[in-house]
């Protein structure tokens, strides 16, 4: 019996060492699943704070992006009404100047009518000037 009972005493022992460096293993488990733990709340707490500032990146710039084509298109209406404005004003300033131009023509052709209406009144009264001097000059000769 004693035999036995030694026998029973040294499986306890066994089994409890065992128990023992399982319980070892297992806290040192729990303290790594622990530090796991933590370090994925840290990383979820980090990606839900990038999440928010993602968000909040990207309405910065859907705002930025809107007012962008706001004051692009504000712009681009400004300048189709100056290029309007322009383009009637070339308009208007190309007809007075074709008007002027013919306005130009016009006076040129009267001053060469004129001229040449000059020449020829000059010429005829040349002609009768030159006509009366001999005349003059017959008579003058007829009375000596």
């Amino acid at each position: 019996g004693v035999f036995m009972y030694n026998h029973l005493q040294q499986k306890v022992r066994n089994a409890e060492a065992l128990a023992q460096k399982y319980k070892q293993q297992q806290e040192a488990l729990s303290a790594q699943l622990q530090v796991v733990y933590e370090h994925r709340s840290r990383l979820e707490r980090s990606l839900q704070k990038e999440r928010g500032e993602h968000k909040k990146t990207k309405e910065d710039f859907l705002v930025y992006k809107l007012e962008a084509q706001e004051a692009l298109n504000k712009e681009k209406q400004d300048s189709m009404n100056r290029y309007g404005a322009l383009s009637s004003q070339h308009k208007i300033l190309k007809n007075q100047h074709d008007d002027v131009k013919k306005q130009l023509l016009d006076l040129q052709l009267q001053h060469n009518s004129l001229k040449l209406e000059h020449r020829k009144a000059l010429e005829t009264h040349s002609q009768k000037y030159a006509q009366l001097q001999q005349e003059k000059d017959n008579e003058v000769s007829d009375l000596q």
